[in-house]
């Protein structure tokens, strides 16, 4: 009896297969579509610059890269700190852990949001003291200050989706930035053009999307908070409607719980950081080339591609992170296992979806971007390679959100270091400069460090004591015991907000 159990747990049956795929895609495609849209929104940015003149593009150019290394990268990096806490916490119902999370890393990011706006504030003294072009970096200062209330924004909503999605509630996520950016056009136009403010124009229109996409979801929080019947379920996600328990002053600011915190959310900045900074790296080098204008031409349509390609893994690893989290804290490690593999199973699959887009669309693609002969030539040697890159960076990326799931985005960042600065710039460098491969050369060093990553991640993955997880994941999110493993009646009445604290014997 005991083996034909285990042999269960060990071999799920296709309808416990199917079952996971289904949640999975559930979670998964609104976040992908999300992140189209937002894809979309930034190439609108990118339109508009161009057609205030080619000061302003090169200007907005040098802007927008400025703040995806030294701000964007750094809040939402930090945010992802809460994933494993709000996924586990709701996996295991301690609704207080999920609620303190995410006030205490709105906090966090709130904080770390002063330094990365004085340096927004300051940019132009900083360029011009590494020999910056004075007019193009005029212009980028220009754009860095009227964005400094997009930190703000992305303070706010960043830990406010990732809440949402722990809960695998994310179809309000989609529809919040598709209704934003409707507005986000007209907004823009109106600004830039029909206001004449140019590029400060483009800054302001994107921090007030921001601002409207954080206050859809408002909006839909507390709609669903006061009409909305919680689930009866416990194997299933918080219902949307579940409120937030009001934490005391002091919960909140409990030092043991912010070094938690901070413990997974220092990793996880350091891992997104990494390779965001890689692909600027590689802008960098590029320059240095012996045809510098057609690499950085080239190296542009390059991460405009990657950054399409990246929607998918992007949904496919909060979708796994949500799962997994979901499963340890509830106890339950074989689903947590299961929920794993067949979120890089669907990985697999999806990257040969880029790898084709890139091999057959290589020419139009390039199109799209530029008519210059030796930029599409170029262009067409390249994108096959960056498809490669994809069969290894769609499972790589599905993997560390199963390990930021896990609690686990210290080793994610550990494997980022060392592939991508250990093994993909070194060879990168050879290549192209010392082999005189050029840019292609360049796309090579990717290509190689994708692959250390993807081998060494999912080592990592295919290696996990699951058994094990679950127990560390009691400790982590199961501290408030009276909230975890409460009676099932107590826990539907928190879902209601019906005295639950005086219940249990707290004080509000």
């Amino acid at each position: 009896m005991v083996e034909a159990l285990e042999s269960h747990q060990q071999y799920p049956t296709m309808p416990e297969v199917m079952e996971e795929l289904k949640r999975i895609i559930n979670i998964g495609f609104p976040i992908a579509a999300m992140s189209l849209v937002g894809y979309l929104r930034n190439m609108i940015l990118v339109v508009c610059m161009g057609r205030l003149g080619s000061l302003e593009l090169a200007g907005g150019a040098l802007a927008i890269g400025f703040t995806n290394i030294s701000g964007y990268s750094v809040i939402s990096g930090l945010a992802m700190g809460m994933e494993s806490l709000c996924s586990q916490a709701f996996g295991s119902r301690n609704l207080s852990v999920a609620s303190l999370t995410l006030q205490r890393t709105i906090i966090m990011l709130l904080l770390a949001s002063i330094p990365i706006g004085l340096i927004w504030f300051n940019l132009e003294p900083l360029m011009l003291s590494i020999n910056q072009n004075p007019d193009i970096t005029k212009v980028a200062s220009l754009y860095c200050r009227f964005a400094i209330p997009d930190l703000i924004a992305n303070s706010l909503l960043h830990p406010l989706r990732i809440y949402l999605r722990s809960k695998g509630t994310t179809w309000p996520l989609m529809w919040s930035a598709l209704v934003s950016t409707i507005f986000h056009l007209p907004i823009t136009i109106l600004l830039s053009f029909t206001l004449r403010l140019g590029v400060p124009g483009i800054a302001i229109s994107t921090f007030i999307t921001n601002f409207n996409t954080l206050f859809f979801l408002l909006c839909y929080m507390f709609y669903t908070r006061t009409t909305s019947a919680p689930e009866e379920s416990i194997t299933t996600p918080l219902s949307p409607s579940s409120p937030l328990p009001p934490p005391s002053s002091t919960a909140l600011i409990d030092r043991e719980e912010w070094d938690v915190l901070l413990r997974l959310a220092i990793p996880s900045c350091i891992a997104v950081c990494l390779e965001w900074w890689w692909y600027e790296f590689m802008t960098i080098l590029a320059g240095y080339l012996s045809e510098p204008r057609v690499a950085l031409a080239t190296s542009a349509i390059v991460i405009q591609t990657t950054s399409l390609m990246y929607t998918l893994p992007t949904a496919l690893s909060a979708s796994a992170s949500t799962r997994v989290g979901n499963e340890l804290g509830a106890g339950r490690p074989s689903r947590a296992r299961l929920a794993g593999v067949v979120a890089i199973g669907l990985a697999l699959v999806t990257s040969f979806f880029g790898l084709l887009g890139t091999i057959l669309g290589r020419e139009a693609w390039g199109r799209v971007f530029t008519a210059d002969k030796e930029v599409l030539e170029l262009t067409t040697i390249v994108l096959p390679i960056i498809g490669i890159c994809e069969l290894a960076n769609c499972p790589q990326t599905t993997s560390c959100g199963i390990l930021r799931g896990s609690a686990r985005p210290g080793i994610g960042a550990t494997i980022n270091f060392y592939s991508f600065y250990m093994v993909g710039a070194p060879l990168a460098i050879v290549l192209g400069f010392v082999w005189r491969l050029g840019f292609v050369g360049l796309c090579y060093g990717l290509l190689a460090a994708q692959i250390a990553c993807v081998v060494s991640i999912l080592t990592v993955v295919f290696r996990t004591d699951w058994e094990r997880e679950s127990l560390k994941a009691k400790d982590l999110v199961g501290k408030s015991d009276h909230f975890a493993h409460a009676d099932q009646t107590v826990l539907i009445k928190c879902e209601e907000g019906v005295g639950f604290l005086k219940e249990m014997g707290f004080e509000k």
